[in-house]
């Protein structure tokens, strides 16, 4: 399990290596620069340009990033806050997206397992019917119109949480935010599931534990539930990621303080370096994802452990 461990753990560094140098690269080819402001004369933005070594060849920039952010020092900003920190400028954002998005995966990952669960043991009936209703709605409809639907019905009609976004009352005030966002998770899930479970309990060894005596309860949850978790965790990993990079608008309606708006602040600026410091956090979120996928699911199931193994 170790050999296994540091093998997959060494792709991931080698990848996100190839991710951060091709950032890099593409950002070398947008056109525009940091320094736009047409008050500027060439020699001053030549003099900026030396400042912060942007005339330096790429990958001498790119291994003096690569030294400076294994001390946690991504740069500064250029534009947005000037000579700002940016690990300083992404601190309390990277907090409050990412509970949001682990909030909203935890949630819709329950409820879109209970539900996957009941749709595949109540199959054909109007239980599963209603199940399936909820997954399509759930994958159909945008989060943000979920959030305008939550905001004029329990924040303004009802009156239950806070319309907007408030550090005092993080959690009134995030329950929305959550339940929106968890939507298209408990569709996933719930879909996911509900099609494993029925191929598994058409299985022959699902028949030959029952042929055995073996009670319909342990069926279920030794063999049944276990084994349609894998293709589950398969996703689970990137709707994280998903919902931290796609809740921009959730964020914008609800007035959240978090990382995507200031993503897309910092593109429109050609603000490179905040750029490349939030591309590579969703890199690093993504791969750390998938790497932990893959952990556990030579924990979950050794044969898949055993075979990648001998490969």
């Amino acid at each position: 399990m170790a050999k296994y461990i540091f093998k997959r753990l060494s792709i991931s560094i080698l990848t996100l290596l190839m991710v951060l140098l091709i950032l890099f690269i593409m950002l070398e080819q947008m056109p525009g620069s940091p320094f736009n402001d047409e008050k500027l004369s060439k020699e001053q933005i030549e003099l900026i340009n030396e400042k912060y070594g942007l005339n330096d060849p790429v990958l001498v920039r790119f291994a003096r990033y690569v030294r400076l952010m294994l001390q946690m020092d991504f740069g500064r900003s250029y534009n947005l806050q000037k000579d700002a920190y940016i690990t300083d400028m992404l601190k309390g954002r990277i907090a409050v997206s990412f509970e949001l998005g682990v909030g909203a995966v935890i949630l819709g990952t329950i409820v879109g397992a209970v539900l996957g669960i009941i749709a595949a043991l109540k199959h054909n009936t109007w239980m599963d019917t209603l199940t399936s209703a909820i997954s399509v709605a759930g994958v159909s409809i945008p989060s943000y119109v979920f959030a305008l639907f939550l905001v004029i019905i329990v924040a303004v009609q009802w009156r239950l949480v806070p319309v907007l976004y408030n550090p005092a009352q993080k959690l009134a005030s995030s329950i929305l935010p959550i339940i929106s966002l968890s939507m298209f998770t408990t569709a996933t899930v719930s879909r996911f599931l509900r099609s494993e479970m029925l191929e598994i309990l058409n299985s022959d060894y699902i028949e030959l534990a029952r042929s055995k005596g073996m009670s319909e309860r342990r069926v279920i949850w030794s063999h049944g539930i276990r084994n349609a978790l894998i293709p589950v965790i398969t996703v689970l990993g990137p709707l994280i990621v998903n919902l931290m990079t796609g809740s921009l608008v959730v964020e914008k309606i609800f007035g959240i303080p978090g990382i995507g708006e200031l993503f897309v602040t910092a593109i429109l600026s050609n603000d490179y370096n905040v750029v490349i410091a939030i591309a590579f956090l969703y890199s690093v979120l993504f791969i750390g994802s998938m790497l932990i996928i893959d952990i556990l699911y030579g924990l979950i199931d050794p044969r898949i452990r055993l075979g990648r193994s001998g490969e």
